[in-house]
């Protein structure tokens, strides 16, 4: 093992926010000081840190009492690629590749390893660092749960219970009015957050990113459920959803993939549902709600061991990598921690396998996942 002591870690929280960032600062910080006698630096708001050269040192008191909070201590910042950047503060007007500008900032203050905690994309900029020569680790970070190479991600699971929340009360005044209500829940290119929670919620329609929906269909659900004694509906709308033919709703808001604002998607259900019912039809838009809040016991402890582990790759000199939770071959009941290649886990969104147990249990309690074939009660 590598001799770690005294040696300078530097982590950064980049992309959206997720309920257990704090987690992961704390235990990285802890586990950093008291097994390795390291000293750590936290870079405030994500990759533009790098460039602004944004940084403060954490010790063991700067990271007491954040446990269970939510948000990041660090800041964040989910419209900042250092190799496609206008730094405007600097006096820029067009973007330009900051990663020389950065590798040379971290070499400046002697970085030994850089902690990047993010989703996909953080990912793939992470990777593209590693290969300009800084050495970083990386911990999959999303309440979107798509991170190829992890079976789950931190965040994941308190913005499920935060919908599953939301629909349990939409129930209630659904039922009372006879409505036709439609939630929209986050999820640009998967659609996790809407199959759990819907299926934890009990909602009668789930709309994912995975499968077109046909409206007819949806139609159907409505009017059979209006025939019979259960007189209102709840639907769940991914906002990267889209029907059979047609394509996602989103603000382009710069030229980067990532740069997309998506949402509209629930809007355009509930018209189009609206035109064809005689049922009074809803819309509630959770947005950023979900991101928001105290982390569950559950993100609290996967943030935690997450964090521990990626210093533990960096100790064992194991950079280019990105801190795993993966099922053993064999015995899916039984996950371990595993390094994955930043190359995997910068490789794009992981997406629900039509095959998955969440889609089969939904058709099996015959919710409607907009598939013109289905003609579930």
């Amino acid at each position: 093992m590598p001799d770690l002591v005294k040696r300078r870690i530097a982590l950064l929280t980049s992309g959206g926010d997720a309920p257990g960032l704090n987690a992961v600062i704390r235990a990285v910080t802890k586990t950093a000081i008291n097994a390795y006698g390291c000293t750590v630096f936290g870079i405030e708001d994500g990759y533009e840190g790098c460039i602004k050269r944004q940084f403060r040192e954490l010790k063991i008191d700067d990271v007491r009492g954040i446990l269970p909070r939510g948000g990041t201590i660090l800041g964040a910042s989910n419209r900042c690629n250092p190799f496609w950047y206008t730094h405007r503060a600097a006096g820029e007007t067009e973007p330009r590749d900051h990663s020389g500008d950065v590798v040379e900032w971290l070499s400046e203050l002697d970085i030994d390893a850089l902690i990047v905690i993010g989703g996909d994309g953080s990912m793939a900029v992470a990777k593209e660092l590693h290969q300009l020569g800084v050495p970083i680790v990386g911990v999959p970070k999303t309440i979107d749960n798509d991170i190829q190479g992890t079976d789950v991600t931190f965040g994941f699971d308190t913005a499920v219970t935060t919908v599953m929340d939301a629909i349990d009360k939409l129930h209630t005044t659904a039922e009372s009015h006879h409505r036709v209500m439609i939630v929209e829940v986050m999820g640009r290119n998967g659609g996790w957050i809407g199959l759990y929670a819907g299926l934890a919620g009990g909602a009668d329609v789930i709309l994912i990113p995975e499968i077109p929906f046909s409206l007819d269909s949806v139609q159907r659900k409505i009017e059979r459920r209006a025939a019979g004694e259960r007189s209102f509906t709840m639907i769940v709308v991914a906002e990267g959803s889209a029907p059979i033919g047609g394509t996602e709703i989103y603000e382009t808001i710069g030229p980067l993939a990532y740069e997309r604002r998506y949402g509209g998607m629930g809007s355009w259900v509930a018209e189009q549902l609206q035109s064809r019912l005689e049922q009074e039809v809803r819309l509630v838009v959770l947005g950023h709600l979900q991101r928001g809040g105290a982390p569950n016991g559950r993100d609290r402890l996967l943030g935690t061991i997450f964090g521990s582990g990626a210093m533990h790759l960096v100790a064992n000199g194991q950079t280019g990598h990105m801190v795993a939770l993966v099922s053993e071959r064999g015995n899916p009941g039984s996950p371990t921690l595993a390094p994955v290649p930043l190359s995997i886990a910068g490789s794009g969104p992981r997406r629900v396998p039509l095959d998955h147990a969440a889609v089969i249990a939904a058709r099996d309690l015959g919710i409607t996942l907009g598939e013109p074939k289905a003609e579930q009660q």
